[in-house]
């Protein structure tokens, strides 16, 4: 099998341990309600759900294996796409590949955001709370290096939190019906960059309406090019960046990188950028 069937077939089959896990909480929910809900019920849907993210997994990691073709080499150095506080979340400094997937090119994604003080499962209630009430949203995106605008997208909407108890089942159901939507629905407003030498930078969840650059554009370091945001496959308003050896993200193979003056954060890690004149 190919590794792009691989892939396919591994991100397929996660899909699918998602939505079963989303029958099994509503399941429990409904049994707590008093539903009758015939016994053993939810672990009979549960021993599939977890086969088959299992296998999965393997796909995965069959199809990385293949697709990673520079994960042996120093990691890229390019400028950081911030600047202030920010906190490194779901890095390649922690695991590897950092969101679960070699797919769409994430093996060494990261997620940063500013800290807005709360958890990051904010407890019950509110189930979901406007963009704008976290720090992030709004701030502004820089390029990383000199580079080539080779793909926009803008338009979608900046939706609600998703990262409370119940906000978290639905971003899992969402996420279900955003993957058949492809890779656009998933990372929602998005810049891609060709830095040159088979290199290219994601920028995903950025604000609607905030996109600064279009296709063809020739950027600079540290030239804006967009707005965090919270569009697409998100729980919370942040920026998710990521290096890949081709612009189309259904073809892209992960390389790993490091932020000049910062390295790539650990789970949880502050960092701060200084703010340059603009």
């Amino acid at each position: 099998m190919d590794e792009m069937r691989l892939r396919k077939t591994g991100d397929v089959l996660i899909r699918i341990f998602f939505v079963l896990t989303a029958v099994v909480f509503a399941l429990v929910i409904a049994s707590n309600l008093g539903a009758p809900i015939p016994g053993y019920s939810g672990l009979l849907v549960a021993v599939p759900a977890l086969v088959l993210y299992l296998a999965g997994v393997v796909c995965g990691a069959v199809a990385g294996r293949r697709t990673v073709r520079r994960a042996d080499l120093t990691p890229i150095e390019v400028a950081p796409p911030v600047e202030g506080e920010w906190t490194g979340l779901n890095g390649p400094s922690d695991k590897v590949p950092s969101h679960g997937t070699h797919g769409l090119g994430q093996t060494f994604a990261i997620d940063i955001l500013i800290d807005s003080g709360r958890p990051i499962i904010d407890g019950w209630w509110p189930a979901m709370r406007p963009a704008a009430d976290f720090p992030s949203f709004r701030e502004p995106l820089f390029a990383v290096a000199d580079a080539t605008v080779v793909r926009t997208s803008d338009g979608q909407r900046d939706h609600l939190s998703r990262n409370s108890y119940p906000g978290l089942l639905y971003l899992f159901l969402e996420g279900f019906v955003r993957s058949l939507g492809g890779s656009r629905r998933i990372f929602g407003n998005h810049v891609i960059l060709d830095l040159g030498d088979g290199v290219h930078a994601a920028y995903a969840h950025i604000r609607r309406g905030s996109v600064a650059v279009k296709e063809g554009d020739r950027v600079v370091a540290g030239q804006k090019i967009g707005e965090c945001g919270n569009s697409g496959n998100s729980s919370e308003p942040h920026l998710h960046f990521q290096l890949m050896d081709h612009a189309d993200l259904t073809r892209a193979g992960g390389l790993p990188f490091t932020w000049t003056g910062v390295g790539v954060p650990t789970g949880g890690e502050p960092f701060t950028v200084a703010r340059a004149a603009h």
